[in-house]
C-alpha cells in the first residue's frame, strides 16, 4: 500500500495541474512558496502528504504548515516545492534554522529578460527577501554566525555577477557624452534592491558582531563591491556607495585597504581608461572620508591629494564628477591651509587650453580653494595664478572672461588681491585695458569697467603708475609696428628696382636672341642642304 502511494504521488501529472495545484496551496497557507524551477511534477501529492502527516490541515483547511510539515515537504532532492512560514509563525528557537533556509531559497537565480518567464517564482523570492529585510530590521534576535556566513553567500551569489558592456563598448565609439548618454537599468533591480537592502541592514545593525561579520566582509569581498561601482545603473551605484561608507565606518581594520583600493581605481582612470561609471560615487564617499581626518594630516593623505586628486582634473569627462571633487579638494585646503599653494599650482599644471566648458569648471573650483587659502600661501602663487587668470579675461568665449571676472565678487578675494596689489595689478592691467577697449561682449566690456575701478579706488597711485607703464608699452609696440611697416616698405621698393632691372635684361636678351636667329636662318638651313 505505501508503495502504491509512493508511486502515485511521483506519477507525472500535467504543468497547468501541478501549477494550480502549488498556486492552490500558497493561497491557503498563508505563508511564502518558492517553486525550485528544476521540476515542478511533485506538487500536489507531496504537500497533501506532508500535511496529513503533521496533522496538519485537511483538504478544506486554512492553517499555516508546520515545521514538521515543512521538513516533510523536503525530501533532500532538488525538484520540490517549499512552503516556508513566516518568521512570526514560528518558535523563537526555530528562526535561526527558517532564516538559513529562506536564504537559500533567494539564492535561486532567474532570467530577467523575458518578462513573463517564471513570473510567480520570481515573485516568490521578492517577498522572501522582503521577509529577510524586515526580519534583520526588526532586531528580533541576534543571527548566529552560521546565519551570517549564509546570508554573505546568497549576496554575493545575487550581486557579484558580470556586468554587461558599457554603452560606449556597444556602440563602438569613443566620442559620446557621457551625460548625454541613457542611463542603463538593471533588468533585475526589483530583487537586487532588496538583495542590497539587506545586506546594508546587516552591516548597520547593532546586533552584528563586528568580530564575525569581518570573517566574510573581507578584502576579497570589499574588492568585489569596489568592482561593481563600474555598473551604469545608478541606483546600484547609490547603493554600494552607502554600503561601502558603512563597511569603512564600521570595520577600522578595513580602512587603509579601502582607501588604497580607491587609489587604484582612480590611476586606472586617470592614465589607462578614462572611463568608469562611479567616480563621482567614490568621491563622496572620500569626501566624508577626508571630513574626519586627524590633524597633523599624515603623509599619506597628502600623497593621494597629489597623486590621484589633482589628477583627476586631467579626464575629459571631469564634468561627471566634479562637483564631488572640488568638495575634496576644499576639505584638504580647509584642513591644512599650507595645502592651498599645492592645489593651486596642481589646477594650473592641468588647467585646459582649448575645452571652454572645462575652464568655467577650473575657474569655479578656483574661487572655491581661494576661499579657504590665506594670505601666506596666496602670496607664493600670485605670479602664475593671475597670469592664467589674466588669459581667462582675454578669451574670446565670454563664458571664459566673464567667470573670471566674477572672482573680484567674492569679497575674500577681493581682499587677499587688496593686501597684494601691487603684484596682482601689473600683471592683469594689460588684459582688462584690452577688454574695455575691444572685447565683443557688452557683459564682459562692463565687468573689465568695474574691476578697473575698483582698482583704482584701492589704490590710485599704483594704477597710475600701471597706466603709465602700460602706455609707454602701447607707445613702444606702436613704434615697433611702425618701424616694421617701414622695413617692409623698403623691401618692397627694393624687390621692385629689382625686378624692373630683371625685366629690362630679359628685354635686352630677347632682343640680342631674336637677332641671332634671324641671322643664323641661311646658315641652318645650308646645313640642312
Amino acid at each position: 500500500m505505501l508503495n502504491k502511494f509512493i508511486k502515485r504521488g511521483h506519477r507525472k501529472v500535467p504543468k497547468s495541474d501541478a501549477n494550480e495545484a502549488a498556486y492552490a496551496g500558497h493561497r491557503n497557507s498563508g505563508s511564502n512558496v518558492t517553486v525550485n524551477h528544476a521540476s515542478r511534477t511533485t506538487v500536489a501529492s507531496s504537500v497533501a502528504n506532508a500535511q496529513q502527516q503533521a496533522g496538519g490541515v485537511g483538504a478544506g483547511g486554512g492553517g499555516a504548515p508546520t515545521p514538521a510539515a515543512i521538513a516533510a515537504a523536503i525530501p533532500g532532492s532538488s525538484g520540490v516545492v517549499e512552503f516556508l512560514p513566516y518568521f512570526k509563525d514560528v518558535p523563537s528557537s526555530d528562526r535561526q534554522t527558517l532564516f538559513i533556509r529562506k536564504l537559500k531559497i533567494c539564492c535561486l537565480q532567474f532570467d530577467f529578460s523575458d518578462t513573463l518567464k517564471m513570473i510567480r517564482e520570481k515573485e516568490t523570492k521578492r517577498q522572501t527577501l522582503i521577509e529577510l529585510v524586515e526580519f534583520i530590521q526588526s532586531g528580533s534576535g541576534k543571527i548566529n554566525e552560521a546565519c551570517q556566513e549564509e546570508l554573505i553567500k546568497m549576496v554575493s551569489v545575487n550581486i557579484f555577477r558580470c556586468l554587461p558592456p558599457a554603452s560606449h563598448e556597444n556602440t563602438g565609439s569613443e566620442n559620446i557624452d557621457p551625460e548625454e548618454e541613457e542611463p542603463y537599468l538593471e533588468p533585475s533591480w526589483t530583487h537586487l534592491q532588496l538583495v542590497y537592502e539587506l545586506l546594508l541592514r546587516y552591516i548597520v545593525s547593532s546586533d552584528t558582531d563586528t568580530k564575525i561579520a569581518k570573517r566574510y566582509i573581507d578584502h576579497s569581498f570589499v574588492l568585489k563591491i569596489l568592482d561593481l561601482f563600474e555598473s551604469e545603473d545608478p541606483r546600484e551605484r547609490e547603493y554600494l556607495k552607502t554600503i561601502l561608507h558603512r563597511i569603512y565606518g564600521k570595520f577600522m581594520v578595513h580602512r587603509p585597504f579601502i582607501r588604497k583600493a580607491i587609489n587604484n581605481i582612480f590611476y586606472r582612470f586617470i592614465f589607462e581608461t578614462e572611463r568608469h561609471s562611479g567616480i563621482s560615487e567614490l568621491l563622496e564617499i572620500l569626501g566624508s572620508i577626508i571630513n574626519g581626518f586627524a590633524l597633523p594630516m599624515k603623509e599619506e593623505h597628502k600623497l593621494f591629494l597629489v597623486r590621484a586628486l589633482i589628477p583627476l582634473h586631467k579626464p575629459k569627462s571631469i564634468s561627471m564628477y566634479h562637483q564631488q571633487l572640488t568638495y575634496c579638494i576644499t576639505q584638504f585646503v580647509e584642513k591644512d591651509y599650507k595645502l592651498a599653494d599645492t592645489v593651486i599650482r596642481g589646477l594650473l599644471k592641468y588647467w585646459p587650453l582649448t575645452n571652454c566648458q572645462k575652464e568655467v569648471l577650473f575657474l569655479g573650483e578656483l574661487e572655491e580653494v581661494l576661499e579657504a587659502t590665506q594670505s601666506s600661501e596666496f602670496q607664493r602663487c600670485t605670479g602664475p595664478l593671475f597670469r592664467q587668470i589674466g588669459r581667462c579675461l582675454n578669451s574670446s568665449h565670454f563664458q571664459v572672461a566673464e567667470r573670471a571676472l566674477f572672482l573680484w565678487n567674492n569679497d575674500h578675494i577681493v581682499g587677499l588681491i587688496a593686501q597684494n596689489r601691487r603684484a596682482v595689478l601689473p600683471i592683469i592691467f594689460e588684459a582688462l585695458e584690452r577688454n574695455i577697449q575691444g572685447h565683443w561682449n557688452q557683459a564682459v566690456h562692463g565687468l573689465s569697467g568695474n574691476v578697473r575701478k575698483m582698482f583704482l579706488e584701492m589704490d590710485s597711485e599704483l594704477f597710475e603708475e600701471c597706466q603709465r607703464q602700460y602706455q609707454e608699452k602701447e607707445d613702444q609696440a606702436e613704434g615697433l609696428e611702425e618701424q616694421r611697416e617701414l622695413t617692409w616698405r623698403r623691401l618692397e621698393e627694393m624687390a621692385g628696382i629689382e625686378v624692373e632691372e630683371l625685366e629690362v635684361d630679359e628685354d635686352v636678351d630677347d632682343g640680342v636672341n631674336d637677332d641671332e636667329s634671324d641671322g643664323d636662318g641661311d646658315g641652318d638651313v645650308d646645313m640642312v642642304n
